[in-house]
């Protein structure tokens, strides 16, 4: 079979990225399911938690069935300078040829091969801006470490006529509502699907979108892929405990690329003190400190500030600060304090109905 090498590999590539890791105690979990009906050539991969489909059209006839390991396959394809390939299936190994080279790889067993679960909820339409504009602001917030599953993903709730997006790791959280234009169940969809969706998430104005509530599945259509995930089972901790109820006694309002370029000045500083950064707020504006003796510290960065209320300092690993800056959407924030050692809000000053909150770091007088 004659395919061009460039759509191939993009397509073996995105599969890729849903396999399992080569530690997995199932080995045909790492591989990518090729199965050639007709006029189309389907990929499949899976970690049992998300599922990849796409296709290639194609003019060869023969049909096949066969797992491959797409490491070695994309490195082999990244090198060749041709821009066509064949692929020649042997008894237990499939030969990859352009012109005069070529490259013989292994194949895994194809049997029991696990295939995305059957979707049979109603298919509603997602305009692609709103996943862009939303997700971000509360994917980065979201725990890396599976100790705790339910804090690695997002979760969806309704609120009357809203959609109520929070992530958190607990020590931060972000909180997003927005008009809910479909109807999005109550559950916990993993961030790193998720981002996986952003990803592909280019030129198309819309997805298609889907849930099964007898599998527990989401389903994401962007153009030719279709993306699936398990939800994750579990309470979401009761987030709405951390979200101040008072009204800050001290506030100010800054430039956010201001914030975030003196941020980055202080930590060529705080990185050698756990990356601490302290915010001395005065009332002519906010000084960022290294956390260090403050009676020997030289280094600071000077923030201009429109500052209300009192005087305070507050201290903040300087990551989750950068990283809030970097996601949040407007030219303004909002940050409020009602103790150094209470959660401290962050808001976009143009968007209501966006709130972050941060755990401060606890300092010494």
């Amino acid at each position: 079979m004659t395919i061009k090498k460039e759509e191939f590999l993009k397509k073996l590539k995105l599969a890729s990225r849903f396999t399992a890791s080569r530690l997995s105690s199932n080995v045909l979990l790492s591989g990518v399911y090729l199965k050639k009906e007709k006029k189309l050539l389907h990929f499949y991969s899976t970690n049992l938690n998300f599922y990849f489909h796409s296709f290639l059209e194609v003019s060869d006839e023969k049909n096949f069935e066969l797992v491959i390991e797409p490491k070695n396959i994309i490195d082999f394809l990244s090198y060749l300078p041709q821009p066509e390939i064949q692929l020649i299936l042997e008894d237990k190994k499939i030969i990859i040829k352009a012109e005069k080279n070529q490259g013989e790889f292994p194949l895994f067993p194809k049997e029991d091969f696990p295939l995305p679960p059957k979707i049979e909820g109603k298919q509603q339409v997602v305009k692609t801006d709103i996943l862009k504009e939303s997700l971000p602001t509360v994917l980065f917030a979201c725990a890396s470490d599976e100790s705790r599953p339910v804090l690695t993903g997002v979760n969806f709730s309704s609120e009357g006529g809203s959609l109520l997006l929070v992530g958190t790791d607990g020590f931060r959280l972000s909180l997003l509502r927005i008009e809910k234009e479909i109807n999005f169940p109550n559950v916990i969809v993993s961030a790193a699907f998720l981002r996986e969706v952003l990803n592909l998430l280019t030129k198309e104005e819309e997805t298609i979108f889907s849930y099964s509530e007898n599998e527990k599945t989401i389903y994401f259509k962007i153009a030719d892929v279709d993306l699936y995930s398990r939800t994750i089972e579990g309470e979401y901790p009761p987030f709405e405990k951390v979200i101040p109820t008072q009204e800050g006694k001290t506030k100010f309002l800054v430039e956010k690329e201001s914030f975030l370029q003196n941020l980055k000045l202080i930590s060529v500083f705080s990185r050698d003190f756990s990356n601490i950064v302290i915010l001395d707020i005065k009332k002519d504006g906010v000084y960022l400190r290294p956390k260090t003796d403050e009676e020997k510290a030289k280094n600071q960065a000077f923030l201009e500030a429109e500052v209300k209320g009192e005087e305070v300092k507050v201290a903040f690993n300087i990551k989750f600060l950068l990283e809030f800056l970097n996601h949040v959407f407007g030219k303004k924030v909002v940050v409020e304090i009602l103790r150094p050692d209470a959660p401290v809000s962050f808001k976009n000053e143009e968007k209501e109905n966006f709130l972050h909150i941060i755990m401060p770091v606890r300092i010494s007088e």
